[in-house]
């Protein structure tokens, strides 16, 4: 999906983002499976557009992020979350499909561009099959050159449609994003962001962002989920909780909003308010399983204990973390480690060494090369101790 206002004319212009296709209806109400199949039908309906072999593509690439619990804002925080991110886990099928998917969608783009090579279409469609691909190199395949040769031709291509068509908002978004991340990084890996031809900073790739989020036609939806997680990473998460408001309002069946409502309530120190987005959840999965499908009702306990236990509410937090982390092997990878670990952390909190412990090696042994499981060996030697603030 995944810079700025080029000329004043093209800011002003305030294009009526048009109706979602059933695909994308299903992609961002989390309907992954039903996305996929939805994708798939449209590339045999149209097999020669490459638009539509992106959107597979996407899909896929998204099935797999959100079952590693990769879509949460909390895994762009930290000091270095670019270069951090755990590695997500796609099946040989799933990977055959979604470079089956794009090396489709580059040749028909390339096909497009001998007959016109000024075909503002084929170039951003060109762009978007590399940005996805970027995606995949860094959070599946961990190919770091690979991913920074494919962003940067990302880059290129959206950077081309704006110079032929400077009111083409929706080519903006790669550019804000490539400003934000590298603007983000520490220097002596900010050069490689040089040496692509990466320019920008911080400030440009959210005012980026921000544009397009108000002005785009097809990626304003993607513009606002990411400047979600930017506003809390900048520390800023009363900007971002009218965007998730409205992203409730329009996907209601996306759980992964009101949890991130939760968490921007928490960054601004209101509890009542953070708990109660998790508590609604938690009463509609109780009065009927069935809803939210996808949804382990241990998932909410997690992030509610998750909030109490940094409001040092550790007999609540106690509570449901050890519900948690009893069903982590029902979780995703990421929210079951931190299960564990977070049972840890309370237990010393509460002065029962022998019990955190125990957690920890669960958390350990349960994902052993992720940050959790890497921090909870730490533990084993030294117990959690909250840091002191001033």
């Amino acid at each position: 999906m995944l810079s700025l206002p080029l000329l004043l004319a093209a800011a002003l212009i305030i294009p009526r983002e048009p109706p979602l296709s059933r695909g994308f209806q299903h992609f961002y109400n989390l309907r992954c499976e039903e996305a996929i199949a939805e994708f798939t039908r449209e590339t045999q309906e149209q097999p020669t557009d490459p638009r539509v072999f992106n959107h597979l593509a996407q899909a896929i690439l998204y099935r797999d992020m959100y079952r590693a619990g990769a879509l949460e804002s909390e895994l762009v925080t930290g000091a270095n979350p670019f270069l951090r991110r755990p590695k997500v886990e796609a099946s040989p099928e799933d990977q055959r499909m979604f470079d089956s998917a794009i090396a489709r969608a580059i040749q028909l783009a390339q096909a497009r561009l001998k007959e016109n090579p000024a075909d503002t279409e084929a170039l951003y469609t060109l762009g978007v099959s590399y940005g996805l691909r970027a995606n995949y190199d860094f959070l599946v395949r961990k190919a770091w050159k690979d991913a920074l040769r494919n962003a940067t031709n990302a880059r290129k291509y959206h950077e081309r449609v704006l110079r032929l068509d400077p009111g083409q908002i929706d080519a903006m978004l790669v550019p804000a994003v490539h400003n934000y991340v590298v603007g983000s990084l520490p220097w002596h890996w900010r050069v490689l962001g040089f040496l692509a031809g990466i320019r920008g900073g911080k400030e440009e790739g959210i005012r980026g962002l921000e544009l397009v989020a108000q002005k785009g036609v097809g990626n304003s939806i993607d513009a606002k989920i990411l400047l979600c997680a930017v506003y809390r990473r900048e520390r800023q998460p009363q900007k971002a909780i009218p965007l998730l408001q409205e992203m409730i309002r329009r996907f209601p069946q996306n759980y992964l909003f009101q949890m991130e409502l939760a968490q921007m309530y928490s960054d601004l120190g209101d509890l009542e308010k953070a708990l109660a987005p998790l508590r609604r959840l938690k009463q509609l999965k109780l009065r009927n399983p069935g809803a939210f499908p996808t949804l382990k009702l241990e998932k909410i306990l997690f992030a509610e204990g998750n909030i109490q236990f940094w409001y040092n509410d550790l007999d609540a937090a106690l509570a449901n973390m050890k519900k948690a982390a009893a069903s982590a092997d029902d979780l995703d990878l990421n929210t079951g480690v931190l299960a564990w670990m977070r049972l840890g952390q309370i237990y010393d909190l509460k002065g029962q060494r022998a019990l955190a412990v125990e957690a920890y090696r669960r958390a350990a042994a349960f994902a052993p090369e992720s940050d959790a499981a890497k921090e909870s060996r730490g533990y084993l030697s030294s117990p959690f101790r909250r840091k002191k603030t001033n």
